[in-house]
């Protein structure tokens, strides 16, 4: 029996659900990157780095090409890019929402004094 989309999204979301592999995701955008440059990066081991970039590669989202002894990480299409971009915007609105919110109980608790 086929996994149900909803059920496809959940893990989708959850397999990007970590700081370390948004994070590469975020400096793939800009192009690709060799490993050592993501280990610069990213404030983590090499190894905790490895293992998420694996989880990345199994999904599919990033693809990875041997140039040499190094190791070349690349986002696998510009879908990604788009998701990383849509959450910015949602995150900003979320934000200045919350934003908002702050400043009206201040000026409550102010007009309360």
């Amino acid at each position: 029996m086929p996994v149900p989309l909803y059920q496809a999204k959940a893990e989708f979301f959850r397999m990007l659900g970590h700081p370390v592999r948004i994070r590469v995701l975020e400096l793939l955008q800009n192009g690709p990157m060799p490993v050592r440059d993501l280990l610069a990066e990213i404030d983590v081991e090499a190894p905790a780095l490895s293992q998420q970039l694996a989880v990345l590669r199994r999904s599919g989202i990033v693809t990875a090409n041997r140039e040499g002894s190094t190791v070349v990480y690349t986002l696998a299409g510009g879908d990604v890019r788009d998701l990383m971009q849509a959450a910015r915007r949602i995150l900003t609105e979320m934000l200045a929402g919350q934003n908002e919110l702050l400043t009206e109980l201040r000026e409550t608790e102010a007009a309360e004094r």
